[in-house]
């Protein structure tokens, strides 16, 4: 789909890594309230060309002072995962709990 490889945890597909031209770089999922962290944090969103148009996805260029540093890392990975949770439990069935198993017996 775009060239790269996706990062999960659970099932949830938090971020990719993907070379859009200009090497290879992290993307991490954003959601519409998120997004405006990232964008004031000056990241790159995600986009690429899909027969001639500019086509965007919900991923944002990880921070670049992030990637050296697990503390300055995860609150951007915790916006990641929630991002993730949010989509995940939107396609969820109306009335049915997302996680939630029956056991047989």
């Amino acid at each position: 789909m775009f060239g790269g490889y996706g990062i999960s945890t659970d099932g949830l597909t938090i971020a990719i890594l993907a070379d859009l031209g200009k090497g290879e770089k992290l993307w991490l999922k954003a959601s519409p309230e998120s997004s405006v962290q990232f964008e004031s944090a000056g990241c790159e969103r995600f986009t690429y060309l899909a027969k001639g148009k500019p086509r965007s996805m919900g991923y944002y260029s990880a921070p670049d002072e992030a990637m050296e540093s697990i503390s300055e890392m995860a609150p951007w990975a915790r916006f990641a995962l929630e991002a993730a949770l949010v989509a995940h439990q939107s396609r969820a069935k109306p009335g049915k709990k997302v996680g939630s198993r029956k056991c047989a017996g």
